[in-house]
């Protein structure tokens, strides 16, 4: 029986799981490939009367519009306000969801676990404007729970600080998103073998040395792996809440690479397409960069990698 034979027996024997698996690829193929045509406005300059491929092709071999970018006077606070933001957020966001997971593993009273979940859990189920909402609500410097106080006693306006604002997008985004990043490393930690934890105990290990010899050796592949996925997004910080947050007093640390693009291509009176793809190409190269490099030191050193 030659291989075509064998392939038609085959899917005929499963053709059940290629119908469930088409469905996902499909919706990949039209939601995430197809756009990907739209990639070519980054090297034209695209007028709208004349449609993607009947538009003329930008100066420079194509580069023009990255070339403008790089030398635009707001590339380097752009570029330099999102890793700042970025970084910020993966040094303080992981180690806390970590923190949490370790802290419900080893709760003994099982209300107060599932009471502790469920608190963590319910703001990331909160829309960003909505959230941003209770966030000037809480420290507004007139009618705010705190920002009134801190302003009338301490004369600290929290909105409108350009120092405090990183700290403010991130600590926020904490409370907003550690309990639900907490749950891949619980998942980790429900696989971790009891009987390592009965061995440790027989030997005397302390709970910090069983957390630190038995836990978090469980739970670094997984940590390693998430560290991967986050590095590709380390020029993608969400621009909705960065720019609901936004106003004339904190600009300076507020204006990143996504807000930017936003306003030039949509908010302008004369929208650049063209250029704005040519940022968001920029984006996703520097974030496909940063993840093989990553996989790649994190492979060499812990053998975690993807590949």
């Amino acid at each position: 029986m030659n291989k075509n034979k064998k392939w038609k027996l085959y899917l005929r024997g499963h053709w059940q799981l290629y119908a469930m698996i088409s469905v996902p690829l499909i919706v990949l193929a039209v939601f995430s490939y197809a756009p990907m045509y739209g990639i070519i406005l980054a090297f034209k300059n695209y007028q709208v009367s004349q449609g993607i491929w009947n538009s003329p092709w930008a100066d420079n071999y194509g580069m023009n519009n990255f070339i403008r970018f790089f030398n635009n006077y707001n590339f380097k606070e752009c570029l330099r306000n999102t890793l700042v933001l970025s970084i910020y957020s993966m040094v303080v966001t992981m180690p806390c969801s970590i923190l949490l997971a370790l802290s419900l593993n080893y709760a003994r009273n099982i209300r107060f676990k599932k009471l502790v979940q469920m608190v963590t859990y319910c703001p990331y189920f909160i829309s960003t404007i909505v959230f941003v909402g209770i966030i000037n609500m809480i420290f507004d410097n007139r009618m705010g729970v705190l920002g009134s106080v801190l302003y009338n006693q301490f004369g600290i306006n929290v909105l409108g600080s350009p120092e405090i604002f990183p700290s403010l997008y991130v600590w926020t985004g904490v409370w907003q998103g550690v309990g639900f990043g907490a749950i891949i490393y619980i998942a980790a930690l429900a696989g971790v073998d009891p009987q390592q934890h009965e061995a440790a105990i027989i030997d005397g290990a302390t709970l910090l040395q069983r957390i630190r010899y038995v836990d978090i050796p469980a739970i670094m592949p997984t940590a390693v792996i998430m560290m991967i996925l986050n590095m590709g997004s380390v020029l993608n910080v969400g621009y909705e809440k960065v720019l609901a947050m936004q106003n004339q007093n904190n600009m300076a640390v507020a204006e990143v690479i996504n807000t930017y693009a936003y306003k030039v291509s949509l908010v302008s009176t004369f929208p650049d397409y063209s250029y704005s793809t040519a940022i968001g190409l920029f984006q996703s190269l520097i974030g496909l960069v940063l993840i093989l490099i990553t996989n790649k030191i994190a492979d060499r050193i812990s053998g975690n990698g993807f590949i």
